[in-house]
């Protein structure tokens, strides 16, 4: 899609009810719900995180949005395709300022360039312990991107037109924390899977999308 008529149809979502669990549950794993319930003691001293959703034109003017392959390292996200963004700082004036903020030190992207549209579904994830705010926005410009070398392996340029097609969602066998081969809903975007937490965030913005565009 064109990023011009993307820009027209997306500011619509302002005024559009979020979709919530309906849409994140889609893309859920199957073992969510019963980790959860076995985390809700620590549920209530969670630490924050928020993530930004970034929509932007490609040099051809084609809808992108930017996501990034993690570095491998000793934690439950290694090497996962995620959002640009992390946790919230002391320093941070908001849960927005710290997606934008997150967003400029992963991927480049200055806060001043980016237009935040809405506030998505808060998030849980149970093996990090976090509450994660994600954000929608876009950026009129070309990004070029910097990424972060220490915490981003690479960054992943989605198709808009490819998020909203179904038949980018598969199933696939994932190794889980408990050493388990469990099979989960995911996204394949030219190789790169996308389950869990992302996923379900992904699905919310799609289903979000798909209603004005």
């Amino acid at each position: 899609m064109e990023f011009d008529k993307f820009l027209e149809a997306v500011s619509k979502v302002k005024n559009i009810s979020l979709p919530g669990e309906a849409s994140q549950f889609k893309m859920s794993p199957p073992f969510r719900l019963e980790l959860v319930e076995k985390q809700r003691e620590a549920m209530k001293h969670a630490r924050k995180a928020s993530v930004l959703a970034l929509f932007y034109p490609d040099s051809m003017q084609i809808t992108n949005l930017a996501l990034i392959l993690r570095k491998t390292y000793k934690g439950v996200h290694s090497a996962q395709v995620g959002f640009p963004g992390g946790k919230v700082e002391t320093t941070d004036e908001s849960l927005k300022h710290t997606a934008l903020r997150e967003t400029r030190e992963e991927i480049g992207v200055p806060e001043e360039d980016v237009m935040v549209l809405k506030t998505l579904s808060e998030m849980y994830i149970p093996p990090s312990n976090f509450h994660v705010y994600p954000f929608l926005g876009t950026t009129s410009k070309t990004p070029n991107f910097i990424k972060q070398d220490e915490e981003v392996e690479a960054i992943i340029e989605v198709k808009l037109s490819d998020l909203v097609d179904d038949q980018f969602v598969v199933q696939k066998i994932v190794m889980v924390s408990s050493q388990k081969e469990v099979e989960v809903p995911a996204y394949n975007f030219e190789g790169n899977v996308i389950w869990g937490a992302t996923a379900m965030m992904l699905s919310e913005i799609k289903d979000l999308l798909k209603q004005v565009i």
